[in-house]
């Protein structure tokens, strides 16, 4: 049995197109966790490389002995397409975890940290309750197949080494970083606007009724109130992020034209 002979180029070509795959399946949500192991994100990214690369145009690209610094510059840029294409679902995670933080804080869980596997850092025990529910959310939406599909529209709007990196562009990342925060108070203003009046309650009892430990009743009444309305906003707050999940595949379009 003879394998084909593969020439410089095309090992060239075949290299960006890895490159890019590997970054975007780095930057999504569950694949590209720290629980998932290196190898298996190298190899689902080698996986979809092979099935991918004979369907592209790539006979008019460099090798790497051409120029070589220009090729670095272009694997770079290949890089940079599939990490900017993931950092849109990577901030809308990040701000479902802000609320996490906000919530626990509020209800007075702040001391309550546990060790998140995927960031290695400690969290709330909120913030990683709601990351997980917003993770499931991701895969009941088929979130993981809007970027397996990302990968393959993003060769048709962008060729290997066809990156540009522009103002507009520059411009909607800072405005995803933005959103981080918008997207924290928008799931969090709930419960945190009701904590607000109970502890304006409990500070008008204990000038009012001084004989009572406002301490030791309010403990307990903020983390019951606080799971009570976290129960009864879980709904709205399936129903909205499942619509932030869908508005991706736009967001994601609209970052290609902008690279």
């Amino acid at each position: 049995m003879q394998f084909p002979l593969l020439n410089l180029q095309q090992v060239s070509s075949f290299t960006l197109v890895f490159l890019r795959i590997t970054a975007l399946l780095v930057m999504i949500p569950v694949f590209g966790d720290r629980t998932v192991p290196a190898r298996v994100k190298a190899g689902l990214g080698l996986i979809l490389a092979v099935v991918i690369f004979p369907f592209l145009k790539t006979d008019g690209l460099p090798p790497f002995s051409s120029n070589f610094i220009s090729m670095i510059i272009g694997m770079t840029g290949e890089v940079l397409i599939g990490i900017i294409i993931g950092f849109a679902a990577r901030c809308i995670f990040a701000g479902v975890q802000s609320a996490g933080e906000l919530i626990g804080f509020q209800m007075g869980f702040s001391m309550a940290s546990v060790l998140d596997p995927l960031s290695n850092t400690q969290i709330s025990a909120l913030s990683e309750f709601q990351y997980l529910i917003a993770m499931l959310i991701f895969l009941v939406v088929d979130g993981h197949h809007i970027f397996l599909n990302a990968i393959v529209e993003s060769y048709r709007s962008i060729p290997p080494l066809g990156f540009s990196f522009s103002a507009s562009l520059m411009q909607t990342l800072f405005n995803y970083t933005r959103d981080v925060l918008v997207i924290a108070v928008k799931i969090s203003a709930p419960i945190v606007a009701v904590m607000i009046f109970v502890n304006v309650g409990l500070g008008i009892i204990a000038r009012t009724v001084p004989q009572i430990n406002v301490f030791i009743v309010g403990f307990p009444l903020q983390i019951a109130v606080g799971f009570f309305f976290l129960g009864v906003s879980i709904p709205l707050f399936i129903n909205w992020l499942s619509t932030v999940f869908q508005q991706l595949p736009a967001d994601i379009r609209q970052l290609m034209l902008l690279m």
